[in-house]
């Protein structure tokens, strides 16, 4: 019986993963995966990044920046892959932030409520685009716009 190979090129990752040949290459600039380069310079992964390809991908899921993904892989001695617990001791924190997204979602639907039928959209009074008059507390003009500074100071 022929051995399988250990390492997978680029094309063999992306179908097995099913995530893009760019989207790979981007996680691999972003020190998510890691390739080595044969002897004719053509990425190699491990097995293994089908595994953190997998976690990234889940974790994305769940509205996880690759930044933070980066900063959970960073904790894995040696690009490990990660495992089950691994993923329970990570999601810990994770789930907090998804349990502060859905509040704020299910807020924002909830005062969605009060905008149907009203049509008003007023800038003043809107609570969806400007909740208790916001705008208003900073002071006339424009609230919404970076103010640009001109070379002489002005703005």
């Amino acid at each position: 019986m022929a051995e399988r190979n250990p390492m997978l090129g680029v094309g063999e990752l992306a179908a097995r993963s099913g995530v893009a040949v760019s989207a790979l290459h981007y996680y691999e600039s972003r020190g998510l995966i890691q390739a080595v380069r044969s002897a004719g310079n053509q990425r190699r992964y491990p097995r293994a990044a089908l595994r953190r390809v997998a976690f990234i991908r889940a974790a994305q899921q769940l509205g996880i920046g690759l930044a933070e993904i980066g900063e959970a892989l960073a904790q894995l001695p040696q690009q490990r892959t990660p495992t089950k617990a691994d993923w329970a001791r990570l999601s810990t924190h994770w789930r907090a932030q998804l349990d502060a997204r859905i509040a704020a979602l299910q807020a924002l639907r909830d005062r969605l409520d009060g905008c149907i039928g009203c049509g008003c959209l007023s800038l003043r009074a809107c609570a969806l685009y400007n909740p208790q008059d916001e705008c208003g507390l900073k002071g006339s003009g424009a609230q919404r716009l970076p103010i640009v500074k001109l070379e002489d100071g002005r703005d």
